[in-house]
């Protein structure tokens, strides 16, 4: 298994990623929030500070055993602690509030670009980005809530330290020692052995944990990929049973697992050394201070209260100087999430903008004009000759060739989701098309929601639904209208054919693409289902997919695809030879399309 490495993130990128909402039509509850957030992080500090006075006060009233100072400090420990616990509270709850709002916003704009023109089909036929699925769901979690965490982690602790920087230095003084025969003084030395002591102790958590970031990354990739494996099992579990297949699918689910478990190992071995470098700067943080300050205490020079509150000071500096030590393992979490969203980002935007080979357009002919319509595979190899061709309103083509030749390919180019080729098509402004592939998608849902898609659940009557359901021998259903389940999973492949095309005869498009849409059916259930929709859409083109000659009799031109050095009566390539052209012929004579050789 081959996977890409992620590369090094662009900040710009990253800018860009965050950027939009803040400039969005959500602008200015999002700073609004933002701002109190701000400022409750920034009133913690300022209660940090008021704490680090009162450790001073509380212990030199303890030093001097005055009881009326002791009790006045336990007092004001009390609102201090009140106060602290209510800021802590609701920063938590506007942070949480403004994750889920910035959430939701990018969460519909990532689903409205993926959804747009098509994207998500180009980038599934470009395999551009894995897993969009996770990118979406989890990823923007990831971005929205680790942007917000670690910034204002940030912004704290550089607050704190230049609130603490000047207590420290003022309350642990100068010290004095010997190198030599030459006296040397440090002023406010604690402050010095502070960033000493942290950008050690930075250097040495970001050498330990650097492997985690490009970890982190792949770890999201294999349990996507697990999980879409375990997906795609449920999926088919009646293809899978039938053929006795558990073991190659277990195979390969503990394949996809072995690539999870592996990784993992990788994590904790990189963690369990950030751990314990981590680990042991934080608990040795904790007697640091009392080693620095105790000569100047038992000297005589600082009271016990001195002694405490440069303790708190030195542990607050050294805190804010340790910020990168304490969020690395978030950070790693959060840029390997980045990388895969901008890489996503990046996939849907060069979909959107891909030039279309294949123009579709609209027009006011009342017919589908094609001119010069190439087909060419992804990797731009041609597939077809260059053909013209008209098709009108009530002629039924039947369009036949072997597997691989293009005949779905000339349903997608229609459709406009095959930009790989030349040419134009053109299609009545007005006209309702419906392209039905040999197996229909049904949503998970009610049954009504799975016949009425992509309409509305409410966009047909009950009556209606129920007389077409009879129509297609599918009367079994009609009390299940209500009842939600994966109907793709519940109903045959007979079944799913003929409620398509049910769907058929409640949207009554003008022009009907069936792409071996009655492959599943029995010839007379596919003779029924044909002369239902002849007779119910009389004015409707119907184009059909089919490899059953006994088809043939319900449309008046076939369209062969043949190999183009078979026959003569065929549209004949332009320039470079190709592998496949059309050859027409008449099945019935009224009506022929009209076809121009290119």
């Amino acid at each position: 298994m081959i996977v890409k490495q992620p590369e090094r993130t662009d900040w710009r990128l990253v800018w860009n990623l965050i950027k939009p909402y803040w400039v969005s039509e959500e602008r200015w509850k999002a700073r609004a929030l933002l701002a109190a957030v701000v400022a409750l992080a920034l009133g913690m500090v300022y209660l940090d500070v008021q704490f680090n006075a009162w450790n001073r006060d509380f212990y030199n009233a303890l030093e001097n055993k005055d009881f009326q100072v002791f009790r006045a400090q336990l007092w004001r420990f009390s609102y201090l602690a009140f106060i602290y616990i209510t800021v802590a509270i609701y920063q938590v709850y506007l942070t949480q509030s403004l994750e889920m709002r910035w959430r939701a916003w990018m969460t519909r704009q990532y689903l409205d670009e993926w959804m747009d023109n098509q994207v998500y089909y180009r980038i599934e036929q470009a395999r551009s980005a894995d897993n969009p699925d996770q990118r979406i769901a989890e990823d923007l979690s990831f971005l929205t809530s680790g942007s917000l965490s670690l910034s204002i982690g940030l912004l704290s602790s550089v607050v704190k330290l230049v609130s603490f920087i000047g207590i420290l230095w003022g309350v642990s003084g100068p010290i004095s020692f010997m190198l030599g025969a030459q006296s040397i003084t440090i002023p406010g030395y604690m402050v010095w052995f502070a960033i000493a002591y942290a950008g050690i102790g930075s250097a040495l958590v970001w050498w330990i944990g650097k492997p985690l970031v490009v970890q982190n990354f792949l770890q999201q990739r294999y349990e996507a990929d697990f999980r879409f494996g375990l997906v795609r099992m449920r999926e088919h579990a009646e293809s899978v049973a039938l053929y006795r297949g558990e073991q190659q699918e277990r195979s390969q689910l503990a394949g996809r697992f072995e690539w999870i478990r592996h990784n993992w190992w990788s994590i904790m071995r990189t963690t369990k050394r950030l751990n314990m470098a981590s680990n042991f700067y934080a608990q040795f943080a904790i007697i640091f201070p009392f080693l620095v300050g105790a000569p100047r205490y038992f000297s005589g020079a600082i009271t016990l209260g001195g002694l405490m509150q440069i303790s708190s000071a030195f542990g607050q500096v050294q805190e804010s100087l340790s910020w990168f030590i304490n969020a690395f393992t978030s950070l790693a979490s959060w840029k390997a999430s980045v990388n895969r969203l901008a890489g996503f980002h990046a996939a849907v935007t060069a979909a959107r903008v891909q030039p279309r080979g294949i123009s579709v357009e609209r027009n006011n002919v009342g017919a589908i004009l094609l001119d010069d319509v190439e087909l060419r595979l992804p990797a731009g190899s041609s597939l077809t000759a260059p053909l013209s061709a008209n098709i009108f309103a009530g002629q039924r083509i039947l369009i036949a060739g072997p597997s691989g030749c293009g005949k779905s390919t000339l349903f997608r180019a229609i459709a406009g989701i095959w930009p790989h080729g030349a040419g134009t098509i053109e299609i009545p402004s007005e006209a309702k098309l419906l392209f039905l592939p040999q197996k229909s998608y049904l949503p998970i849902g009610s049954l009504r929601a799975a016949i009425a898609y992509p309409a509305a659940e409410e966009a047909y009557k009950d009556l209606a639904i129920r007389h077409y359901l009879a129509l297609c021998s599918l009367s079994h259903l009609s009390d299940k209208l209500d009842e939600s389940d994966n109907w793709s999973q519940r109903l045959s492949p007979g079944e799913q054919q003929r409620l398509a095309f049910v769907r058929v005869l409640l949207t009554r498009p003008q022009i009907l693409f069936l792409d071996e849409a009655t492959s599943a059916l029995d010839p007379e259930t596919e003779a029924r289902v044909y002369d239902l929709v002849l007779q119910e859409l009389p004015a409707a083109a119907v184009i059909s997919i089919a490899h059953r000659e006994v088809v043939a009799k319900y449309h008046q031109v076939r369209w062969q695809f043949v190999h183009e050095t078979a026959g003569e009566n065929q549209i004949h390539p332009a320039s470079a030879p190709v592998r496949y052209t059309i050859q027409s012929t008449h099945i019935n004579r009224s009506q022929t399309p009209q076809f121009l050789e290119s």
